[in-house]
């Protein structure tokens, strides 16, 4: 095999104007298995080029334009950046890899403009991929592994691509780790909801944190479990094993189910400062909560619970699903009302429902019902656009509860109540950056933005109801606003994609993946890392 010259990004944004909380955070948004592909080409003797892109790098002057091969990995809302990168790469003679929740979701589409969209990423299909290296065009190869990786190269081998990025953050630094893959629960929306749960090995788990003591003195772990803890024990063994009482600090999303006061003194005692566990919605999936209630009785049994979570642990962020074909009407929008007034210290996270192509066996209903419609890639990210259409809500009659809902939460009365109710400089002062910066005031801002658009911009509306496939010029100029210089290496038809590509696939019954031997069919799954972004589900 001759020696390749590699470049990996990895797109932590999918613009170069992040706001305020972008600039302190994005560098901490660091996936894992771009670093991990980094070592597996190297151990293969190949000259390896890591940028992990924030916003504030010029990706240009970052990478040679001398390159033989390409991996981007990216999340959905950052499709379009990935595809104006590989056309720009693929001009300059490379071969370009596509990997990331955005390859598991819309594989169809990615191989319009990748050489390879990587499903299930394990190191043979690394090295079957190095050792092809060819360009596959008009529709680039896809290629599954048979599950998610048995084991991940330790902390060690990819700590230059670890310290390189986190160089970047320029007052919080979070190390990105992981001891398990896939979900127990079946979250109807959620990208690991059929992905089988798996540990990783525990014993690696505890030589990383050992190392990582070595190189950060009381560092802080960002774990990137889709649940952190199901094994709980063996997590604590694992942590207790190296690291001693307050030399080190960890940040994890559990579901409240895993969070029995026992629990949450042992991770108070290991140094777990943050939690984000999912409520998701006040009328369902109630396992993730540990509870048969629903209504007001299941707000104030959460509401209990995460008061209860607080006196242990310092920062608690609470993820809600707004949209779900269980809402309707008024109730849904006051009851997180009331649960923020019993629960004033926990910072609410709102995601709007999305189908993600191929993320969850549900899309394939919306899709039949033919409610999902085919906005830009970036603007899904779980806010910015709603691509399911309501079952029980007229679009302004949505976003009136939204907006409402939104200047509860992040009035200067609920920041207000929130800094007081929440221990720590650190905690108090990260909910005020997030509640005035593109969470709180900038969604506000763009929700009031969308409905007045759906009032006066015929275009819009017409759109949003699926009454035409022309997208408005609102969207397209805010995507050419956010690529900057990107935007004209957008490949002709990357604006565009087939919102019922995952449908028409099971109806032709077409196999997707060129597998080799050994491996099985996938649904076009990739595993490169689980979403790191809270309330992220693509």
């Amino acid at each position: 095999m001759r020696k390749l010259r590699i470049g990996i990004i990895d797109l932590a944004t999918k613009t170069a104007r992040p706001g305020l909380y972008g600039r302190i955070m994005n560098a901490n948004l660091t996936s894992i298995m771009p670093q991990v592909i980094g070592v597996w080409c190297e151990e293969a003797g190949h000259e390896v080029q890591f940028v992990c892109y924030t916003g504030a790098e010029d990706l240009m002057a970052e990478l040679p334009k001398e390159l033989d091969l390409v991996f981007i990995g990216a999340f959905t809302q950052a499709a379009h950046l990935s595809y104006a990168l590989s056309n720009l790469f693929r001009k300059r003679g490379a071969v370009t890899v596509l990997g990331g929740p955005h390859a598991r979701c819309y594989p169809e589409d990615a191989q319009r403009f990748f050489d390879y969209v990587l499903g299930f990423t394990d190191k043979a299909v690394i090295t079957e991929v190095l050792a092809e290296c060819e360009a596959h065009r008009p529709m680039g190869r896809h290629i599954a592994a048979a599950q998610q990786p048995l084991e991940l190269p330790p902390l060690a081998a990819r700590w230059k691509f670890v310290e390189a990025t986190i160089a970047k953050a320029p007052t919080i630094k979070i190390i990105p780790m992981i001891g398990s893959l896939g979900c127990p629960y079946t979250c109807s929306f959620c990208i690991d909801s059929t992905v089988d749960y798996q540990p990783l090995g525990f014993q690696q788990l505890s030589d990383d944190l050992a190392f990582l003591l070595t190189k950060m003195k009381n560092p802080i772990v960002g774990w990137h479990d889709p649940n952190f803890g199901v094994r709980f024990e063996e997590y604590m063994q694992a942590i207790e094993a190296v690291v001693p009482p307050g030399g080190m600090r960890h940040i994890s999303e559990s579901s409240l189910s895993l969070l029995s006061e026992p629990h949450l003194k042992r991770l108070r005692a290991n140094g777990f400062g943050a939690v984000l566990p999912g409520i998701e919605s006040w009328y369902d999936l109630g396992n993730k909560s540990k509870t048969r209630r629903t209504g007001m009785e299941k707000v104030e049994q959460v509401s209990e619970h995460i008061n209860l979570v607080m006196r242990y642990i310092p920062y608690v962020q609470t993820n809600f699903v707004l949209g779900l074909d269980c809402d309707s009407g008024s109730e849904p929008f006051e009851l997180t009302k009331r649960f923020l007034d019993l629960t004033p210290g926990a910072f609410p996270a709102y995601s709007l429902l999305s189908a993600f192509g191929r993320a969850a066996p549900q899309n394939l209903d919306y899709q039949r019902a033919g409610r999902v419609l085919p906005f830009p890639f970036n603007f899904l990210n779980n806010n910015h656009a709603m691509n399911v259409r309501p079952a029980n809500y007229t679009w302004p009659d949505f976003y009136d509860k939204l907006i409402d809902l939104s200047k509860y939460s992040f009035s200067w009365k609920a920041i207000g109540r929130r800094f007081a109710a929440t221990p720590g400089a650190i905690p108090r002062w990260l909910n005020v950056v997030r509640a005035v910066s593109t969470e709180g005031f900038g969604r506000i801002e763009y929700h009031t933005m969308i409905r007045g658009l759906l009032d006066s911009d015929q275009g819009v509306r017409a759109y949003m109801e699926g009454e035409t496939t022309v997208l408005p010029e609102f969207y397209r100029a805010r995507i050419e606003h956010d690529l900057g210089p990107m935007y004209q290496y957008l490949p002709e038809g990357g604006l565009s994609h087939d919102p019922h590509a995952y449908l028409k696939s099971q109806a032709a019954d077409a196999p997707l993946t060129q597998m080799r031997p050994g491996m099985r069919h996938s649904r076009g799954a990739m595993a490169s890392a689980p979403a790191h972004e809270p309330g992220a589900h693509a």
